[in-house]
C-alpha cells in the first residue's frame, strides 16, 4: 500500500446514545452491537475520505479513490468480500476506482440514475435500499445541490438511523460547492439553481435527522469541493446543527448568496474528472505500466509541455526552457491539474525512478497519467538556469520592480508584505500573464516560496523574454519584518 496516498487512522469510538451502540472508525474493525463497522480511508493530498462498511464478512465501499489496493488489503485482512461500491456522485476532484473494483471483484456499483453512468451499475435513488444483513440496510437519499445527481447513503441499524455518508452534500462545517457542474459540458444546470436545491437538501433531509446520527463526508478541510471546512474527520448531525452555517436559521436567498460568494476558481481538471468518473477509469496498474521512462537527453521539447517536479532549487540550477516547475509536495497533484489542461501530452520530469513512480501515482488520482508522454530522469543534465533574486538590489529600490503576490486574495488582504504589490492568485495567473509589463523586472512572492516557484516558471514559460525574480524562501524574512 502507498502510505502517502492512504493513512489508516487509529480507532475512535463514538457513542450513539439513543441507539445504544458504538461505531468504530478510522481503521478499527471490531463490530458494534448492530453488527457493522466503518473504516475511513484518507488521502491527505486531496482531503478525500472514502469508506468501507463491514458487515458479516461483506464490504460495501463508498466513494473509493483511484488506487484500489488499500481496499483489497483491508478485505484480505478481514477475510471479507467486497460486494458493492456506492458512488455518491461523479466526483470532480478525484478519479474513482469503482469500475476497476467491479471488474476485479464482481462488485455491484450503485449510483443515481441521474448520473447516466456508462459503466455496469444498479440505480440507487430515493426509495432504493441495499440490504447487507438482517440488521444493517443502506438507504439512498437524493440530495442535489453540490451536483444535480448527488445522493447520500443513510445507514440504518436495527431500524434506526445510525450514520449518513454525505458525499459532498454536507461537509463538516459547511456544504459542497454548487458551482462545479456548470462547466462540465453535459450539464446545463445553473449554479443558482443548484444552490437553491442545496438549501432544501440541508433543511428537508439533513436537518430532520436525529442529533446522534454520525456524519461521514467525502471531503475535509483543504478540499476544493468546499469552502472554510473544519479539520475534523467525522461529525454528528447534532454537532453540525450548532457549528455548520448551513443549518442555521436563515432565508433561502441568504443561504444562496452566502455559498455563491467568493468561491475560488474551478481547476481545469474538474470537468474532466466528472466525465471520466461517469465513464469509469482504466485499471490503475495497467495504465501506469504503459508510461515509458527515459533520460533527459531523449526529450523532444519542440511540441510537448514539460512539468518539472524537482525542487525549486534544483530547477533554478538547470531546467528545460519552457518547463513549468511544480515541486513535489502535498497537493502538488492539484496544482498540476489546475495549471495543465487535460488535453495535451506532457513530459513529467523527476530526479529518481522512485520519485517518478510516486508522481505517477499522485497524478493518476486525477486521471492525468494518460497525458504523460514519458517520465524523464533529469539527472545532472545541463540546461538553462534561472535568474537569482538580487535581494540587495531589490531592497535598495523596491518601487522599481513590478511585484506580484500570488497568494489568495484573502491572504494578501490579511497579511500584505510589500507596498504596491499586485495580487494575482496563482490559480488565476495564466489568464493575466499577458498583462504583466516587460520593461521592469517582475518580482514574484507567496507565503513560503512554493507557489512563487510555480508562478515564476509559469511566467517564463509564457513570456521567455521576461525578467523574473522568485523571492522564494526570502519572503519569510520580509514577513517577519512586517509582523
Amino acid at each position: 500500500m502507498n502510505r502517502r496516498l492512504f493513512i489508516h487512522r487509529s480507532a475512535i469510538l463514538l457513542t450513539l446514545a439513543s441507539a445504544g451502540q458504538s461505531v468504530s472508525c478510522f481503521g478499527n474493525t471490531a463490530k458494534n452491537v448492530a453488527g457493522y463497522s466503518v473504516k475511513q480511508f484518507e488521502d491527505e493530498g486531496l482531503a478525500h475520505f472514502s469508506y468501507a462498511i463491514l458487515v458479516d464478512r461483506k464490504i460495501v465501499l463508498v466513494d473509493p479513490a483511484r488506487d484500489p489496493r488499500p481496499y483489497y488489503n483491508y478485505a484480505r485482512e478481514q477475510g471479507a468480500k467486497i460486494v458493492a461500491v456506492v458512488e455518491t456522485h461523479p466526483h470532480a476532484d478525484f478519479v474513482s476506482s469503482h469500475l476497476e473494483i467491479h471488474r476485479d471483484h464482481d462488485a455491484t456499483i450503485y449510483v443515481s440514475k441521474l448520473v447516466r453512468a456508462a459503466y455496469p451499475h444498479q440505480t440507487f435513488d430515493d426509495g432504493n435500499t441495499l440490504k447487507i444483513s438482517d440488521r444493517v440496510v443502506l438507504k439512498a437519499v437524493n440530495t442535489p445541490g453540490h451536483s444535480p445527481d448527488s445522493i447520500s447513503v443513510l445507514l440504518k441499524a436495527d431500524g434506526r438511523d445510525a450514520a449518513i455518508f454525505s458525499g459532498d452534500a454536507v461537509l463538516i462545517g459547511g456544504v459542497g460547492r454548487p458551482d462545479l457542474r456548470e462547466y462540465s459540458g453535459e450539464q446545463a444546470t445553473q449554479r443558482e439553481k443548484l444552490a437553491h436545491q442545496l438549501y432544501h437538501t440541508v433543511q428537508d433531509v439533513y436537518a430532520k435527522l436525529d442529533d446522534q446520527v454520525v456524519l461521514y463526508p467525502a471531503h475535509g478541510a483543504g478540499s476544493l469541493c468546499g469552502n472554510a471546512l473544519k479539520g475534523a474527520k467525522q461529525s454528528t448531525i447534532g454537532a453540525e446543527r450548532t457549528q455548520n452555517f448551513a443549518f442555521q436559521q436563515q432565508s433561502e436567498e441568504a443561504f444562496v448568496r452566502q455559498i455563491l460568494n467568493d468561491q475560488p476558481p474551478i481547476p481545469a481538471y474538474f470537468p474532466y474528472n466528472v466525465e471520466l468518473n461517469r465513464k469509469g477509469a482504466a485499471a490503475l496498474s495497467a495504465s501506469l505500466a504503459a508510461i515509458p521512462l527515459i533520460g533527459a537527453a531523449d526529450v523532444s521539447v519542440s511540441s510537448t509541455a514539460l512539468v518539472d517536479t524537482r525542487s525549486a532549487a534544483a530547477f533554478r540550477q538547470s531546467h528545460f526552457p519552457g518547463a513549468i516547475n511544480i515541486p513535489e509536495r502535498s497537493k502538488s497533484e492539484s496544482w498540476i491539474g489546475t495549471l495543465i489542461e487535460p488535453k495535451d501530452s506532457f513530459y513529467l520530469l523527476v530526479d529518481t525512478k522512485e520519485q517518478g513512480q510516486l508522481q505517477l501515482e499522485k497524478i493518476a488520482k486525477i486521471g492525468y497519467e494518460q497525458f504523460v508522454k514519458a517520465v524523464v530522469l533529469f539527472g545532472d543534465f545541463a540546461a538553462q538556469q534561472s535568474e537569482d533574486f538580487d535581494q540587495a538590489a531589490f531592497d535598495r529600490s523596491p518601487q522599481e520592480y513590478f511585484i506580484v503576490d500570488v497568494r489568495t486574495a484573502e491572504e494578501a488582504k490579511v497579511g500584505p508584505v510589500f507596498s504596491g504589490a499586485h495580487n494575482i492568485p496563482l490559480a488565476e495567473l495564466k489568464q493575466h500573464i499577458s498583462e504583466l509589463p516587460l520593461d521592469k523586472t517582475i518580482v514574484v512572492h507567496c507565503a513560503s516560496g512554493y507557489r512563487s516557484a510555480i508562478a515564476s516558471s509559469l511566467i517564463h514559460e509564457s513570456v521567455p523574454k521576461a525578467h523574473v525574480w522568485d523571492v522564494g524562501e526570502h519572503i519569510k524574512g520580509y514577513k517577519s519584518a512586517v509582523n
